[in-house]
């Protein structure tokens, strides 16, 4: 009679049982990561998470406690440890630097909900034990000019790598991370659909920077003689990725191209002011179009293949709300 082979044994003589595939992420489900938050009595008020919440973003105060905190409080284990290791590593080099800001970075879809997850990251980091000074910076402020886009032909692309003054952005993010005194962005309307001119933020030495925007996570450009240069992400001490279903974010944008048609774009001096007197069915066919041919496009082509080098994704269900967390291992 033939004995079947015994299983593998681990190394402390128990069955190992079937190999694990290995994966660069661990995966947490809503309740795991919800479990990880400490008990805080200074939680956001409903006033406070509706001010900066995005249009037809159901984030409430639930999303906030069972999501939110927990990520303020791994991103201030992080910021924690890298204050350790600058301080050891100059310690060991013999040298007297001011300590640098901590950069995050937090790239997704238009539509997905990275500007909310921003603005609640800012609020609840700002109310750390030490109170840093956060600044929040959106990279929408680096596109180039309406200007100058349509005289490339761009126009049709804005949002695409390409629509964005790239040099100017990474040169920001050095300047802010080198501590220079003070470093200035411009500013992007989304009413007027175009850069303000003359008005510029100013970042003066943050304990924290967040920047938001849809290609923070992009790969270096490889140029002609086969070399890289650097890239924005490379000056990140963490990066947030809001991920969910492709039909599910065009979706949300098409509602919310609905919503606006009935506040924001009625207002004349709105760029998209001409939508305002559209009917329901044709302002769902001009939506989806855009989807269609501009966001959608550039979601699959140049945003969800940065999704994978992000410290973290927050994976987003059909209701706009986070049932999953996948963190990069160490």
């Amino acid at each position: 009679m033939r004995e079947t082979p015994a299983p593998p044994e681990s190394s402390n003589g128990c069955p190992s049982g079937p190999a694990k595939p290995l994966e660069p992420y661990v995966t947490l489900d809503r309740a795991h990561w919800s479990s990880l938050a400490a008990q805080r009595g200074d939680t956001l008020d409903a006033d406070t998470v509706e001010r900066l919440r995005g249009i037809n973003d159901p984030t409430g105060l639930a999303e906030v406690r069972e999501v939110y905190w927990p990520l303020t409080e791994l991103i201030q284990l992080f910021m924690t440890r890298t204050a350790d290791l600058y301080r050891a590593s100059h310690a060991f080099l013999r040298v007297d630097e001011r300590k640098t800001p901590f950069v995050i970075g937090i790239a997704g879809s238009v539509a997905a909900g990275k500007s909310t997850t921003a603005r609640l990251l800012c609020e609840l980091l700002r109310r750390g034990h030490d109170n840093p000074r956060v600044d929040l910076v959106p990279t929408d402020g680096f596109l180039y000019p309406n200007a100058a886009l349509a005289a490339v032909g761009l126009m049709g692309r804005k949002g695409f790598p390409e629509s964005y003054d790239r040099s100017a952005l990474l040169r920001f993010v050095m300047d802010v991370k080198s501590g220079k005194p003070e470093v200035r962005a411009p500013v992007y309307s989304h009413m007027a659909y175009d850069i303000v001119p003359g008005e510029q933020v100013v970042v003066r030495q943050p304990d924290i920077l967040i920047l938001e925007g849809l290609n923070v996570l992009h790969p270096p450009r490889l140029h002609p003689d086969g070399t890289t240069g650097p890239v924005v992400s490379d000056f990140f001490d963490f990066s947030v990725y809001v991920d969910a279903d492709a039909r599910d974010v065009r979706r949300w944008y098409i509602d919310r191209f609905l919503t606006l048609r009935q506040t924001a774009f009625q207002d004349p001096h709105s760029y998209f002011e001409r939508y305002a007197g559209l009917t329901t069915a044709q302002a769902k066919a001009v939506a989806g179009d855009i989807w269609d041919t501009i966001n959608g496009p550039n979601l699959a082509l140049n945003i969800q293949p940065t999704r994978e080098r992000a410290t973290l994704i927050l994976r987003k269900g059909d209701n706009h709300q986070v049932d999953a967390v996948r963190m990069r291992k160490i």
